[in-house]
C-alpha cells in the first residue's frame, strides 16, 4: 500500500479576459529574444494568431510561426514541425497557440529540439531525460488542459493507436488563459473540448484511491488524493452549468470563463490523478474513427460511469450533487439513476453521439478495441473497478 502522494503543476498560470496583454511580460521572465509559435489554420483565419504576432513583434522579439498544426496530429504532422523548426534560429521560448493539438504538438517539438529523435523514442512514463525548452501554453479551447499537463497525445498512425507521451518534463512553464480567446470556437468544436474536459475531471475524481494503486516505483498519475479531488469535483461543478450554455451561446463570456476555468482545473486535477478507463479505449477508438478524441471520451463515460457504480457510490452522490440533482433525503439509487439520464442528456443537448455506431465503429471491432485498451496500464490501473478483456468488451457493447 502506498503511504504518500505528490502533486505537481504548471510552475505560473495567468486567467482572465485581456491576459493575453501580459505574454511579454512572461516572455521576459524566459530572457526570450526568439519565439517559435506553434498554432494551426483556424487560429489564423480567426484573427488570434496576428493579435499574438502583433504584441510579440511591437515587443521586438524575433517570432517564428508554423501554422500548420492539425487536429489528432499524427507523428508525420510532428515530424514536419520538427523539420521547419530546425531549419530556422534555434528558439528560447516556444509558445503552443489553440486547441489541445496544436499545444501538445508544441510540447513534442519543444522536446525534439532539446533531445532529438523521434517521438516514439518517448513513449512511455519514464523516458525523457530531463527539462525541454521552456514552453508556454496558450489554449483557445476549454477542454484538453493541455497547458497545466504532463501529457502529449500523438496519432500513430502506423499502429492504429492514440500514444500519450507522459512525463512531468512536458508540463508548460506557464499557462496564459484568455476568455476571450474561446468567444469565436463553433458549437461543435465547443462541444468536443468541453464533453473531453468533463471526462478529465470524472475520471480524475473517481480514480483508485493513491493507497491502492498497484505499480512499482515512482509514478506519473498517483489515484485520487485530496488536492485533485478538490479541483475535479469543482470542475465538475462548472462544467456541467456551464457547457451547454457556452455551446449554445458562443458569445457568453461569462459562460465561457467558467468552462475555462473548469477545463484548467480538470488538467490540474487528472494530471495528477490520472484518467481511467474511458480514457484508455478512447485510445485506440481514436485510431479508427475520425472523430476527435473528445467526441469519443465523452460518448464512452456515461457507460464507465455505469461499470464503477458498484465501487464509486459515494463518490458518484456528490457527482450529482455538482449537477444539481437530488435534495436532502432523496433516495441514493434514484439519484445515480438520475445522473445516469443526466449524463446522456447532456450529450444531446450539446449535439454529440452517444453511441459507437454512429462514429463509424463496427461491432466486430469491439474485441480488438478491448485488447488495446487494457494493455495502457498507466490509465487501466487507476479505474475504481478492476476491467478485464471481458468487462471492457460489456462495455462497448452497451456503448454501440
Amino acid at each position: 500500500m502506498r503511504t504518500t502522494w505528490e502533486y505537481y503543476s504548471t510552475p505560473r498560470i495567468l486567467f482572465g479576459p485581456h491576459s493575453i496583454a501580459k505574454l511579454d511580460g512572461i516572455l521576459q521572465s524566459f530572457k526570450a529574444k526568439t519565439v517559435l509559435l506553434v498554432t494551426d489554420q483556424g487560429i489564423v483565419k480567426a484573427g488570434l494568431l496576428e493579435q499574438v504576432t502583433a504584441l510579440l513583434n511591437s515587443a521586438a522579439y524575433q517570432v517564428i510561426v508554423y501554422d500548420q498544426a492539425v487536429p489528432e496530429p499524427p507523428i508525420s504532422a510532428v515530424m514536419e514541425c520538427y523539420a521547419f523548426a530546425r531549419t530556422q534560429e534555434t528558439p528560447n521560448v516556444i509558445v503552443g497557440l489553440g486547441g489541445g493539438s496544436s499545444i501538445d504538438m508544441a510540447k513534442i517539438v519543444a522536446l525534439l529540439l532539446t533531445y532529438g529523435g523521434h517521438p516514439r523514442d518517448y513513449f512511455g512514463e519514464k523516458v525523457i531525460p530531463g527539462p525541454i525548452l521552456p514552453l508556454i501554453a496558450i489554449p483557445s479551447t476549454a477542454g484538453t488542459g493541455s497547458e497545466v499537463t504532463s501529457v502529449a497525445v500523438v496519432n500513430d498512425t502506423e499502429n492504429n493507436l492514440k500514444v500519450g507521451l507522459s512525463n512531468q518534463y512536458l508540463r508548460p512553464a506557464a499557462a496564459l488563459l484568455d476568455p476571450e480567446l474561446t468567444l469565436t470556437l463553433p458549437p461543435y468544436v465547443t462541444a468536443c473540448a468541453g464533453i473531453d474536459a468533463l471526462a478529465h475531471a470524472v475520471e480524475a475524481y473517481l480514480a483508485k484511491d493513491y493507497k491502492y494503486i498497484q505499480a512499482e516505483g515512482e509514478i506519473l498519475f498517483v489515484g485520487s488524493a485530496p488536492i485533485s479531488d478538490t479541483l475535479a469535483l469543482r470542475a465538475i461543478q462548472l462544467i456541467s452549468q456551464n457547457l451547454i450554455l457556452a455551446v449554445n451561446q458562443g458569445s457568453n463570456l461569462e459562460a465561457r470563463s467558467n468552462l475555462l476555468l473548469g477545463s484548467l482545473m480538470a488538467g490540474m486535477a487528472f494530471s495528477n490523478a490520472g484518467t481511467a478507463a474511458a480514457h484508455a479505449l478512447a485510445y485506440p477508438i481514436g485510431g479508427m474513427t475520425k472523430s476527435p478524441h473528445g467526441e469519443i471520451t465523452g460518448l464512452l463515460l456515461p457507460y464507465v460511469m455505469q461499470y464503477n457504480a458498484m465501487v464509486s457510490r459515494e463518490k458518484l452522490l456528490h457527482i450529482a450533487e455538482a449537477f444539481q440533482l437530488g435534495a436532502a433525503g432523496s433516495d441514493p439509487e434514484a439519484v445515480l439513476g438520475q445522473l445516469n439520464d443526466k449524463m446522456f442528456d447532456l450529450l444531446r443537448n450539446i449535439g454529440l453521439p452517444y453511441k459507437l455506431s454512429s462514429i463509424g465503429i463496427r461491432r466486430e471491432d469491439i474485441p480488438e478495441i478491448a485488447e488495446k485498451a487494457i494493455a495502457i496500464d498507466r490509465l487501466m490501473r487507476n479505474n475504481p473497478r478492476q476491467p478485464y478483456v471481458e468487462s471492457l468488451t460489456g462495455i462497448l457493447y452497451s456503448a454501440f
